[in-house]
């Protein structure tokens, strides 16, 4: 393959701004959506033993689309092993040889489960054309908020430790609370609003501070969202990022007026 077709492979594949970039994307889509659908129905004993035919079939026709895909992946970059060992080449991967594994070792069947992993792959998809700026932004934002997360986190299991063990000394095993951990296991199932109900409070006072925790719930559940929406309004909104994917290495999420790869240096299209 020329330099000059190995370009052309490359900015179908990894980039959306031209009409035959957007076509694949579609097609791509449109191909991982039905794999979803076809494995769902798999599951179904009565539709599967009615088309169960049909929907192998199907399965092998998408299976070899994205077998020519990963292998066109590796060839349109300059430096494969960036694309190999990149968070997506390992979902491609994993989303591709299930039917491989499940044809050579029957045995190992139940690996076809994994070719729900392909689910996955949207996500590149929507990275590429008009969400890979608010994508880019609530990454920035849960990596700044990780440590007030960390340490909200932290106080909600040192709260619920003390109001597990305060409810165990109410309740008392006579109730259902037999120990400290189950104790604490049924605070945060009713600190998440939960109530799965296999542990209820019989005494008044039990029941007194149950409440409590149901309120204390409600607020609980909002802190994260308040954590990361604050992270977000901060954000810049000036910066804009484009579809441009490094031909060399594969990174994406480059600036419009970026003329070379933020990652490897490599001159963009």
């Amino acid at each position: 393959m020329t330099e000059e077709q190995r370009k052309k492979l490359h900015e179908i594949i990894y980039e959306a701004d031209t009409p035959a970039g957007k076509l694949f994307d579609i097609i791509l889509l449109s191909l991982i959506l039905i794999s979803i659908i076809a494995i769902m129905l798999e599951s179904i004993a009565s539709v599967q033993l009615k088309y169960g035919f049909i929907l192998a079939e199907i399965e092998w026709i998408i299976t070899a689309f994205f077998t020519l895909e990963y292998i066109a992946r590796i060839i349109a970059v300059r430096e494969p092993r960036h694309y190999i060992f990149s968070f997506y080449g390992i979902i491609d991967l994993l989303a591709t040889i299930p039917k491989y594994i499940g044809l050579l070792f029957p045995g190992f069947g139940f690996l076809l489960a994994i070719r729900a992993i392909r689910l996955l792959r949207v996500f590149r998809i929507l990275k590429l054309i008009k969400f890979v700026g608010a994508g880019n932004n609530l990454a920035i934002a849960l990596k700044k908020s990780r440590a007030k997360i960390f340490v909200f986190l932290f106080t909600v299991m040192v709260l619920s430790i003390i109001l597990g063990t305060l409810m165990y000394m109410i309740e008392g095993p006579e109730n259902g609370f037999t120990s400290i951990p189950k104790s604490v296991y049924w605070t945060i199932v009713t600190l998440t609003t939960v109530g799965f109900g296999d542990i209820t409070p019989h005494t008044p006072l039990g029941q007194l501070l149950s409440v409590v925790i149901m309120v204390l719930g409600y607020g609980i559940i909002a802190v994260p969202t308040g954590i990361v929406t604050s992270e977000l309004a901060n954000q810049n909104k000036d910066v804009h990022l484009n579809t441009q994917s490094c031909p060399n290495c594969g990174a994406s999420n480059h600036k419009d007026n970026a003329e070379f790869c933020y990652n490897c240096g490599t001159r963009l299209h």
